[in-house]
C-alpha cells in the first residue's frame, strides 16, 4: 500500500518554541498574577509605598534647592556686615561699591519688644533690591516710598497693636503702617520696613553680594575697620535630586529582598507545576519566563499606581510642607526626569526581585520539582566572600569621603549596605551551628532557616538594612546632640532686665536712688500678683570710671537720654563676660559665651553656697565645666583699658578692652545650671582686680509652678510700665524625639518584615508541622519553633544592622570620634535586646493554631 502526504507538514519553530511559547508563558504568567494577587499584595503595596514616598521626596529636595535663595542672603552668596559705630560708614560702602560692582545696603536696628527681651528688627531696605527682593513680599497694603512709612510682619503688628493706615510711635518719631508684609523663605522672620536712609543711625549695616572669599581677603576698607563676611554654602539642585534617588534606591533595595523572599516562596508554590511544564518540553528559559514576567507585571503596576498615589500624595502635602519650611512651596516644580528613573527602578526591582528565584527555580531538575523539594542552599562562604569586599570598599570609601565628597558617600553608602546583605547567608549558616546542642525546637528552627535559605537570608537581609537605618540615625543624632546646659530658664522661673537683651552685652544702665525704689515696688506688686515664692536681685560690675555705651530704645520706642545719664532708658554702663578671643590680623575676633552676674553674699547664701567655700584666689564660680580656655572680657571704654592695664600687659586685652586672661575658674555644684540664672559669678577678686562696683543688673524671680500664658502676659505688662524686660524659658531643641522615633520605625518595619517571612516559612513546612502533630508534639512545640525561627533572625538583623551602622560611623566620623562617645544607650538596648524578645513572644503567641489534616497538595 501506498501513502503520501498531501501538504508538506508547516516547518517547525525555533527549539524553544519561539514566539509562541513565549506569548504562552506570558499568558500563564498574567493569569497567576491575577488569581495569586493576594499573595503577592504585600510585595505591590511596598513598591507602591516605595515610589510614592520616593516622589514626594523629589518634590521637597526640589522645592528647597530649587529656591536659589537664603531667607538671610538672599540671592546673594556673600554678606559684608559693618557696625552702625563706623566713623565712615559712607565711605567704606562707596568703597565696597568700587571694588565689587553690583551690591545691596540694608540697615538694621533692633526694636524691643514692649516688656519682653525680645526684639524686631527695623530694617532699610529697597524691596526690588538685586539680591533681597525674594526675601520681602507685600501681603496687604503697599510698600512704604516715602520718610514717615513703615510695612510691618503680621507679628509686629500684633505685638505692637498696629494695623494698615495706623500710626506707630517708634524711637521719638511717628510713622504710618502702609502695607504688611512678610519673608517668603522664612515665615518667622518677624520686622519693620522703611525707605533707604530712614534708620539713622543704624545699628548696623548688611550689604549683599556675589563675590568669592579670595577676593575679599586683600581688602581693605579705607576706615580701617575689619570686614566681617559671611557665605552661604549652595547644593547644585540635580545633586540634592540625585541624593534623593540615591535614598530611593536604598528603600528600594529593601523592598527588593522582601520581593525576593516573596517570589522565592511563590517558586516553590509553583514548583510542581514547573515541573511539569519541563516534563513537557519546556526549557529553562521557558521557566524563567514565568517568574520574570509576574515580576514585569508586579513591577509595571506598582511604579504606575506607585507614582499617581505619590503625585497626589504631594499635591495633598504642599500646604503642609509650606507651614514646616515656613516658605513658598511651587506644587508643580517637579523633577519629571528624577520621577521617570523611579518609575524604572521599581520595575527593575520587581524584575531583579523575580530574576533569581526564577534561575534557581529553572535549574531544578523535572523528578525534583515534581517533588516539591526546596533547592539546595548555595554555600554561605561565597556570599561572605563578596560581603567582606563590599563592606570593606564602602567604608574605606566613607573614610576617604572627608564628609564632604558627594560620589565617595553616595558609593560608600551603597556598598555598605549590599555588604552587609552578602553576609546574611553566612549568619545563618552559623546561627545554625551554634544552636546545634539546644533543644528539639529550636534546632528545627534554626534548621529550616538554613534549609530555606534564599527566602531566609533575603529577610535577613531586610531586617538587617532596617535595623542599620534606624540604628544609624539614632546613633548619628545622638552624635549631633551638641552637650549644652539645661537653657536660659526653668519653666516655673523668670527674670526682669535692665536692658532689652538677658545678656547684657550692651551695658547696664544705672539707676538712682529713687528710680530704684520704682523698680523695687513695681518687681515686688509683680511678685504678689503672680504669687511668686521669692525674688532674688542680681548684681553686674562696672568701672564708674569708664563711659557709657550708646542708649538703647526704650520700651515704648523712645530713645534713651544722653550717655552719662541715669534711668532705665539710658546707655549702659559695660560689663565684664566670659568670652573667647581670638587675636586677628585686622583685630581680635570676641565670641561672648557667659554673663557675669556678681557673687554677692545675697546670692552665695540663696544657694547655701558659705563664703569660706569659694576660693579666695578665684576669679569665678560656675556650676559649668566647659568653660576652660575662655577671658574674662570687659570692654572698658572702648578707647582704651578702663582699669589702666595696657592691651600687651598680662591682664589687658586688644583693642582696648582689659579684663583677665587666665582666669582661675572654680567649680561649686550647688549653683544653678541654667544660663540666664545666676550660675557663673565673679568674685570680689577679680572685681578689685579690674576696680569695678556693683550695679543692679536684673531680678530672678521664682514662682510656685509653671509659668502660666497669663502671669507672662501679667509680667510683660508690669515691665512695660516699669521700664523693664521680661526673660522667660526658651524651648530647647532636642534630637530625641528624632532618635527615638527613628527606632520605632526600624522596629515596626523589622517586625513586618519578620511576621512575614516567619509566615512564609512556617507555610512551606507545613507538612513538617503536621509530621510533629502526628507524633504527639503540642502546641508548645509549635510555638516554640515559630518563636525561635522569629527571634533568631530578629536577633541576628540587631546585630549585623548595629554593628554596620557604628562600622559606617566610626569612618565617617574617622578625623574626630568624639562626637560617637555619646551613645542612645536606651535606644540600642530596644534594638538589641527589644527587638529579638518582642518577635519571639509575638511569634510564641501567634503560633498556636492547629495545623490542617494530611492531604493531598493541589497541583498549580
Amino acid at each position: 500500500m501506498t501513502t503520501a502526504v498531501r501538504e508538506r507538514p508547516a516547518p517547525s519553530a525555533a527549539g524553544d518554541g519561539g514566539a509562541p511559547a513565549r506569548r504562552a508563558m506570558a499568558r500563564w504568567a498574567w493569569r497567576l498574577f491575577r488569581r495569586e494577587w493576594r499573595r503577592q499584595a504585600l510585595v505591590l503595596v511596598l513598591l507602591i509605598v516605595a515610589i510614592a514616598a520616593t516622589t514626594v521626596g523629589l518634590g521637597v529636595a526640589s522645592n528647597s534647592s530649587n529656591l536659589k535663595a537664603d531667607p538671610t542672603y538672599g540671592t546673594a552668596n556673600t554678606i559684608i556686615t559693618l557696625p552702625g559705630s563706623d566713623p565712615g560708614l559712607a565711605a567704606d560702602i562707596a568703597a565696597i561699591k568700587r571694588r565689587i560692582g553690583t551690591v545691596e545696603v540694608i540697615a538694621h536696628r533692633p526694636i524691643p519688644v514692649p516688656g519682653s527681651v525680645s526684639t524686631v528688627d527695623l530694617r532699610a531696605e529697597t524691596p526690588d533690591g538685586p539680591f533681597g527682593h525674594v526675601t520681602v513680599r507685600l501681603d496687604g497694603g503697599s510698600y512704604p516710598n516715602g520718610p514717615g512709612q513703615v510695612a510691618v510682619t503680621s507679628e509686629v503688628a500684633t505685638d505692637f497693636g498696629l494695623h494698615v493706615g495706623s500710626l506707630w510711635n517708634e524711637g521719638g518719631r511717628t510713622l504710618r503702617v502702609v502695607g504688611l508684609v512678610e519673608n517668603p523663605l522664612n515665615l518667622l522672620d518677624q520686622f519693620a520696613l522703611v525707605v533707604p536712609g530712614q534708620v539713622n543711625p543704624p545699628t548696623s549695616v548688611s550689604i549683599l553680594l556675589n563675590a568669592s572669599q579670595q577676593s575679599l581677603d586683600s581688602f581693605r576698607l579705607p576706615s580701617g575697620t575689619g570686614l566681617t563676611t559671611g557665605s552661604r554654602g549652595t547644593s547644585p539642585q540635580v545633586l540634592v535630586e540625585a541624593l534623593v534617588l540615591v535614598l530611593s534606591t536604598v528603600g528600594l533595595l529593601f523592598v527588593g529582598l522582601l520581593a525576593v523572599a516573596g517570589f522565592t516562596v511563590m517558586a516553590q508554590r509553583r514548583l510542581r507545576a514547573l515541573g511539569m511544564l519541563g516534563s513537557m518540553g519546556a526549557t529553562d528559559r521557558h521557566i524563567r519566563l514565568v517568574m520574570l514576567a509576574n515580576g514585569a507585571v508586579v513591577g509595571a503596576t506598582a511604579a504606575i499606581v506607585g507614582t499617581l498615589v505619590g503625585l497626589a500624595g504631594w499635591f495633598a502635602f504642599v500646604p503642609t510642607l509650606r507651614s514646616i519650611s515656613e516658605h513658598e512651596v511651587d506644587p508643580f516644580a517637579l523633577p519629571w526626569w528624577a520621577i521617570a528613573a523611579a518609575m524604572v527602578l521599581t520595575f527593575a526591582t520587581a524584575v531583579a526581585a523575580a530574576w533569581w528565584p526564577a534561575r534557581t527555580a529553572a535549574r531544578v531538575s523535572v523528578v525534583a520539582a515534581l517533588s516539591s523539594r526546596p533547592p539546595r542552599p548555595q554555600p554561605a562562604h561565597r556570599f561572605a566572600a563578596l560581603g567582606g569586599v563590599l563592606l570593606g570598599t564602602g567604608i574605606l570609601l566613607l573614610a576617604f569621603a572627608d564628609q564632604r565628597r558627594p560620589g565617595f558617600i553616595i558609593g560608600g553608602t551603597a556598598a555598605t549596605a549590599v555588604g552587609l546583605l552578602f553576609l546574611a547567608p553566612l549568619a545563618i549558616q552559623a546561627l545554625a551551628l551554634i544552636g546545634g546542642r539546644s533543644s528539639i525546637s529550636v534546632r528545627l528552627a534554626l534548621r529550616d532557616l538554613a534549609r530555606y535559605q534564599a527566602r531566609s537570608a533575603a529577610a535577613l537581609g531586610a531586617v538587617t538594612l532596617a535595623i542599620a537605618i534606624a540604628a544609624t540615625i539614632a546613633v548619628s543624632a545622638s552624635a549631633a546632640q551638641i552637650p549644652s546646659v539645661a537653657g536660659n530658664l526653668p519653666s516655673d522661673q523668670l527674670v526682669l532686665h535692665l536692658t532689652p537683651t538677658g545678656e547684657d552685652f550692651q551695658g547696664v544702665p544705672s539707676l538712682s536712688a529713687g528710680q530704684r525704689r520704682e523698680v523695687t515696688g513695681a518687681i515686688d506688686e509683680l511678685a504678689a500678683t503672680i504669687h511668686a515664692s521669692w525674688v532674688l536681685p542680681l548684681d553686674e560690675a562696672y568701672d564708674p570710671r569708664s563711659g557709657t555705651l550708646s542708649p538703647q530704645p526704650g520700651p515704648t520706642g523712645q530713645e534713651g537720654v544722653q550717655p552719662g545719664a541715669t534711668g532705665a532708658g539710658s546707655g549702659g554702663y559695660p560689663t565684664p563676660a566670659l568670652a573667647k578671643v581670638t587675636r586677628m590680623a585686622q583685630g581680635e575676633e570676641v565670641f561672648f559665651v557667659a554673663n557675669l552676674y556678681a557673687a554677692t553674699p545675697a546670692v552665695l547664701d540663696h544657694y547655701g553656697i558659705p563664703a569660706a567655700e569659694v576660693d579666695p584666689a578665684s576669679d569665678v564660680v560656675s556650676s559649668r565645666s566647659d568653660l576652660a580656655g575662655l577671658q574674662i572680657f570687659y570692654p572698658g571704654d572702648r578707647g582704651g583699658p578702663s582699669s589702666g592695664a595696657a592691651p600687651d600687659s598680662p591682664g589687658g586685652l586688644p583693642n582696648g578692652g582689659s579684663g583677665i586672661t587666665d582666669p582661675k575658674i572654680q567649680n561649686i555644684e550647688q549653683l544653678p545650671i541654667y544660663t540666664s540664672d545666676p550660675g557663673t559669678l565673679i568674685t570680689t577678686k577679680a572685681m578689685n582686680t579690674l576696680g569695678l562696683r556693683l550695679i543692679p543688673a536684673a531680678w530672678l524671680i521664682q514662682t510656685r509652678g509653671p509659668l502660666t500664658t497669663a502671669q507672662i502676659q501679667t509680667a510683660q505688662r508690669t515691665a512695660a510700665s516699669a521700664g523693664l524686660y521680661v526673660e522667660t524659658r526658651t524651648v530647647q531643641t532636642s534630637l530625641a524625639p528624632l532618635r527615638d522615633w527613628s527606632t520605632a520605625a526600624g522596629l515596626l518595619l523589622a517586625l513586618g518584615v519578620l511576621g512575614m517571612t516567619v509566615g512564609l516559612i512556617r507555610s512551606e513546612t507545613a507538612n513538617d508541622l503536621r509530621t510533629l502533630a502526628a507524633t504527639g508534639a503540642g502546641s508548645t512545640t509549635r510555638r516554640a519553633i515559630t518563636g525561635a525561627t522569629a527571634g533568631a533572625l530578629a536577633l541576628l538583623g540587631a546585630i549585623l544592622g548595629t554593628a554596620g551602622a557604628y562600622a559606617a560611623l566610626l569612618a565617617w566620623h574617622r578625623s574626630d570620634l568624639s562626637p560617637l562617645g555619646r551613645v542612645p544607650v536606651v535606644n540600642l538596648i530596644v534594638i538589641l535586646v527589644g527587638l529579638p524578645v518582642i518577635a519571639t513572644v509575638a511569634g510564641w503567641v501567634l503560633a498556636g493554631g492547629e495545623p490542617p489534616v494530611i492531604a493531598r497538595r493541589p497541583l498549580e
